[in-house]
């Protein structure tokens, strides 16, 4: 066996930016992509702009978007998550490369999941952090929902008064995103787009986006919960802000601002500890320590017997 699958020609991880230095998404629509050196571009009838691909956490592709070869090798190569979405980012399709290369936080979900007892512990932290004035030891599932489920309610009533807002219920229809009033609308960009941070994250340092700990059945079953984890205290409120300030194109106007407060609360960085935090707990005795698990990891081994990990690039016969 080789010790190359795991690496790339391009960079190291120590030159790589971190994912919480990096911007935490930017939606594209109607424009082709394509690269210039180390950057890619965004052409449409308006002219072409320059980004930089290594400060891009995730890059959201819309409808009417195009995208060459050359740009996904380099956004490759920087590590970005690339989110193929629909209009105004409500739906999503598919997703790109992402920038780990340790296996430290996967085996450490895997474990956590695969048991169920660890699997209600990680349920529990992740409501701990969402609300941590309560103490959820000892709630069983049911009651962690239902309390969760009289936070959400209790945060829209609350951002009604607030905003001066009205507020009736929580409205989507798949599919239509302009079926909901002004600041469903709001909400339901504001969700999107914290579904493409947490996803960008997620797969950045190396987790499955299909193992849950709260959702479940779905391949983003983890980016559902970690994007959930700061619904009531950004999402939601900025969306009502929104929708207080116009009914205008609340989509647009949402994902701006919503950028905008990411950067200035340092998410991409909180997400980033928010789930080492919650998975760390379960890595095996054996592995990199946490610091590493998203600088300096890039090299595979062979599991042998009794946990031993052995180098790679090696044939090992009968006598050795």
């Amino acid at each position: 066996m080789t010790d190359t699958i795991g690496r790339r020609a391009a960079s190291s991880p120590r030159e790589l930016t971190r994912v919480a230095d990096r911007s935490s998404f930017l939606y594209l629509e109607r424009c082709t992509v394509h690269r210039d050196t180390n950057a890619i571009t965004a052409t449409d009838a308006e002219g072409t702009s320059h980004i930089p691909a290594a400060t891009i956490g995730t890059l959201l592709l819309g409808p009417g978007t195009r995208v060459t070869h050359q740009a996904m090798s380099v956004l490759g190569e920087c590590g970005a998550s690339v989110a193929w979405v629909g209009e105004n980012g409500v739906r999503f399709y598919a997703a790109g490369r992402a920038l780990t290369r340790s296996s430290t936080l996967a085996e450490a979900q895997a474990t956590a999941w695969a048991n169920r007892r660890a699997r209600l512990d990680v349920a529990r932290a992740m409501y701990r952090l969402r609300f941590p004035d309560e103490d959820p030891t000892g709630l069983t599932r049911r009651e962690l929902l239902g309390r969760e489920g009289t936070h959400v309610k209790d945060c829209y009533r609350a951002q009604s008064a607030r905003t001066g807002v009205p507020w009736k219920r929580r409205h989507y229809v798949p599919g239509d995103f302009t079926a909901g009033d002004a600041v469903n609308q709001a909400i339901t960009a504001a969700a999107q787009c914290m579904y493409g941070i947490a996803h960008a994250v997620a797969t950045a340092i190396g987790c499955s986006t299909a193992l849950g700990f709260v959702h479940s059945g779905h391949e983003l079953s983890f980016v559902l919960d970690i994007a959930d984890l700061y619904k009531t205290e950004i999402g939601i409120p900025l969306a009502f802000d929104i929708a207080a300030e116009s009914d205008e194109d609340p989509g647009p106007r949402t994902r701006r601002a919503l950028r905008d407060r990411i950067h200035e609360v340092g998410l991409m960085d909180r997400c980033v500890t928010d789930i080492k935090e919650l998975l760390l707990p379960y890595k095996a005795a054996d592995s990199p320590d946490s610091t590493a698990v998203d600088t300096e990891i890039d090299h595979v081994t062979l599991q042998s017997d009794h946990d031993l990990q052995v180098p790679s690039g090696t044939n090992y016969g009968h006598d050795w």
